[in-house]
């Protein structure tokens, strides 16, 4: 369904939808709205479960199409109406190399959906002599979102150590174990100058942000932060994450954290860093359910259900530039979610003024309107 069409009696009482956007009157198909709440969709800045539908078991996906159509319908499901899909650019092959990165792009760029599904990129940057081919991919396809990473083990690589999870890392990149670790060891002597090389290719792109992920220390952000990265997308201690609001940098944290009440890995605790105000964003990390629970977790904690949806959808639209969506308001984009007051369910979502995932107790408003 979409047109023009006016959603009353809900709260807000009343949203007017024209021609994909807010409208400043009302007019058009009227939806009892009553008993649901409404709410902006969610952007979802960082959210990887969209990988299991592009690698299923061996063999069983025919279709990127099919993978990208699942992982949307997923997101519709969950009120997320903006979502970045984290793609590495890296040296750990496989998921995680080039050749899957600029498959992803192209299937995205052929792909006819109904959300705004965006490439974030996670740039390794032991992956510095590739500078020219990643500028370029970003470049085609309009990559606005950034990441920096360093999954090398520096710490074992500089002492001559056999690193951890070597053989099933090896594995998973086609390799033998033998040639990953002589190219892990490569890649750990030709560091010198790498993070210099790669803020150099990002600060020649225009309307790029660029964050840093799972900073370890301040020292880490720091050094984060000079290569161009103003993001910090989950510090794992509450020193960094202090170091990171001190410096004026934006700091996302992961909803799944929220739902836990804590780190999956002893990290520093995302509710605790919310509740001081340390937190600009959430983001769904893993899993992408956790976002609407996540409010609601922050919500049944002191916040107002608006503080706490802001979270995930006015903040993290507005740190990635997105003047558009985010908020209810006249010319915005209908990114909406409806949601049960009474049961917090979310029974529909809405993507620029088209309603992409519905079910009871909605769906027979909408056939009776």
């Amino acid at each position: 369904m979409s047109g023009s069409l006016v959603l009353a009696g809900g709260t807000p009482d009343l949203i007017a939808i024209d021609g994909g956007r807010i409208g400043a009157e009302a007019a058009g198909r009227v939806i009892d709205a009553s008993g649901f709440l409404i709410l902006p969709g969610m952007v979802d800045l960082h959210g990887d479960a969209f990988e299991r539908h592009l690698a299923p078991r061996r063999g069983a996906l025919r279709s990127r199409g099919d993978g990208l159509r699942a992982a949307e319908q997923e997101l519709a499901t969950n009120g997320i109406t903006t979502a970045y899909l984290p793609q590495f650019w890296s040296w750990q092959g496989g998921m995680r190399g080039p050749d899957f990165a600029r498959r992803l792009c192209a299937g995205l760029a052929g792909y006819d959906g109904f959300l705004d599904m965006r490439v974030q990129l996670r740039l390794d940057i032991a992956c510095h002599a590739d500078v020219d081919a990643v500028r370029a991919l970003i470049v085609e396809h309009e990559i606005d979102y950034v990441v920096l990473n360093d999954h090398l083990p520096h710490d074992a690589l500089a002492v001559g150590k056999r690193p951890p999870r070597l053989d099933g890392q090896a594995f998973r990149a086609g390799r033998s174990a033998a040639d990953h670790l002589a190219l892990m060891q490569r890649l750990h002597e030709g560091m010198p100058g790498a993070r210099e090389r790669v803020a150099d290719m990002l600060r020649s792109l225009n309307g790029v942000r660029v964050g840093s992920h799972d900073d370890m220390t301040p020292e880490a952000r720091a050094g984060n932060r000079r290569s161009g990265a103003g993001i910090a997308e989950f510090p794992t201690t509450e020193e960094t994450v202090r170091a990171a609001r001190e410096a004026g940098d934006s700091i996302v944290l992961g909803a799944p954290n929220v739902v836990r009440g804590g780190s999956h890995d002893r990290g520093v605790s995302a509710r605790e860093m919310v509740a001081a105000g340390l937190c600009d964003a959430l983001a769904s990390d893993y899993h992408y359910p956790s976002l609407h629970h996540a409010a609601l977790a922050l919500e049944s904690e002191g916040l107002s259900l608006a503080e706490a949806w802001a979270l995930v959808s006015e903040a993290p639209a507005a740190m990635l530039g997105m003047a558009d969506r985010g908020v209810i308001a006249p010319g915005k984009r209908a990114d909406l979610v409806v949601m049960d007051e009474a049961t917090r369910r979310i029974v529909g979502t809405m993507a620029k003024g088209r309603f992409v995932y519905v079910t009871e107790p909605l769906a027979s408003r909408l056939l009776a309107a």
